[in-house]
């Protein structure tokens, strides 16, 4: 035992003397394991990232609401069918939420597009929300400061709002908002409070950072109305136990007030958070395939421009294995030699490229929130040390094949 780790231990002195030798050669081999290492280790922590802050940004909407609109977030549906059908109005929600029992709230949504402005600051292209008092009982959206419109703000269709923590931050800076007049689509508002910060929501726009919320009437009193553009009917049920019990019951309703036959296909569709996950899930999956396929190619190329460079290797030091085995190196101390070679070549790769991983990650972090992952630390490390195994066989094999008489013959 004492002598095979005194093998290895002359075996990595080798080993490190040889590359030591040849540096930039030994820095240039290691390019394509360097790509291949950063690549998988950026992957993971940008997936890292976006999963947090979806994950962070759609628990706003609530694993437990449905949301009945025009429609379907994501459908095999021929398009001409669903654009064929009816808009659902304000009367139609009025009947729904009469009508609907199981339901915890149930509140409309419209929504236009709007320049808002405090002073000479504006902000163009921002989504305001028109809806009721009832609308912040179907998410999980909670107050920095201030509250939601009051019922009867609502059904009077005041001129308040309620801001995005993005709108508010890009409008009054450090400035407290509450009780402040800001302008939307040319009309006086007054802010009644601040959302907190939901996280980057991947969904453009509809990032609730980047919304503002007011008085559905006064959205249709002023910017749209129905015939335009169909109101979204959400709908909280009291858990996600009873949400399919909710759904039965919505679709029920909503047919009869469409005064739907057992025949007729549903002209409306009921959507929910599971859509969206389904969707961000497929999508993950497809960059995660894209992203190994490249990392797998970096290390192949790697590990072909490795074995290359130990079968130079090999041939430069014939002299020196044949004088080796002359005076009695084994197969396996020449094989372990050669190994511990390629190996670790690709480990000064792998670490290499973690750095480069480190520092790229770091500009990631301003902005998409992430972090390196031990987990692809580890893996990456681990990658490096068999693709340099790999790499290193067939020369290392040549290697310790060699008989020494040939080999000092060698010129």
């Amino acid at each position: 035992m004492l002598n095979y780790f005194y093998e290895l231990k002359e075996g990595l002195m080798i080993a490190l003397r040889a590359i030591r030798a040849n540096k930039v050669r030994s820095i240039l081999t290691t390019l394509g394991i360097v790509i291949g290492v950063s690549s998988v280790v950026l992957m993971s922590t940008a997936i890292k990232g976006i999963d947090n802050s979806f994950k962070e940004g759609i628990s706003s909407l609530g694993s437990d609401v449905l949301y009945i609109d025009r429609w379907e977030w994501f459908s095999n549906t021929e398009w001409w069918k669903i654009r064929r059908r009816p808009n659902i109005s304000f009367d139609e929600y009025e009947r729904f939420k009469s009508m609907v029992k199981l339901p915890n709230a149930v509140a409309p949504t419209l929504w236009t597009a709007q320049t808002v402005k405090n002073g000479e600051m504006a902000l163009e292209g921002i989504f305001v929300t028109g809806t009721t008092s009832e609308y912040i009982r179907t998410t999980n959206m909670s107050f920095s400061s201030g509250r939601f419109f009051s019922e009867m703000e609502g059904r009077a269709s005041r001129y308040v709002c309620v801001l995005g923590s993005e709108i508010a931050t890009n409008l009054f800076s450090r400035e407290n908002p509450i009780e402040k007049t800001v302008k939307i689509g040319g009309y006086d508002f007054k802010v009644a409070g601040i959302l907190e910060k939901q996280g980057s929501f991947m969904l453009g726009g509809m990032n609730p950072d980047n919304q503002i919320y007011i008085p559905i009437g006064t959205v249709q009193k002023h910017f749209i109305t129905t015939f335009v553009r169909s109101i979204t009917i959400n709908v909280r049920a009291g858990s996600t136990e009873q949400l399919s019990e909710v759904k039965e019951e919505a679709i029920g309703v909503m047919r009869k007030i469409r005064g739907l036959s057992h025949s007729q296909e549903n002209n409306f569709s009921v959507n929910q958070q599971e859509g969206l996950t389904q969707n961000y899930d497929s999508t993950v999956g497809v960059i995660q395939i894209a992203g190994l396929f490249i990392t797998g190619l970096s290390l192949f190329v790697g590990a072909i421009g490795i074995m290359n460079i130990m079968f130079v290797s090999v041939k430069e030091r014939t002299k020196e294995i044949g004088v080796r085995k002359a005076i009695g190196a084994k197969r396996r101390t020449i094989l372990t030699q050669f190994l511990l070679e390629s190996s670790i070549i690709c480990l000064l790769g792998g670490f290499i490229g973690l750095i480069i991983a480190v520092i790229l990650s770091m500009v990631v972090d301003q902005y998409l929130p992430t972090s390196v992952q031990v987990d692809a630390v580890i893996i990456a490390i681990m990658v490096s040390l068999i693709t340099g195994i790999f790499a290193g066989l067939a020369p290392a094999y040549k290697a310790a094949k060699l008989d020494p008489v040939d080999a000092l013959r060698y010129e």
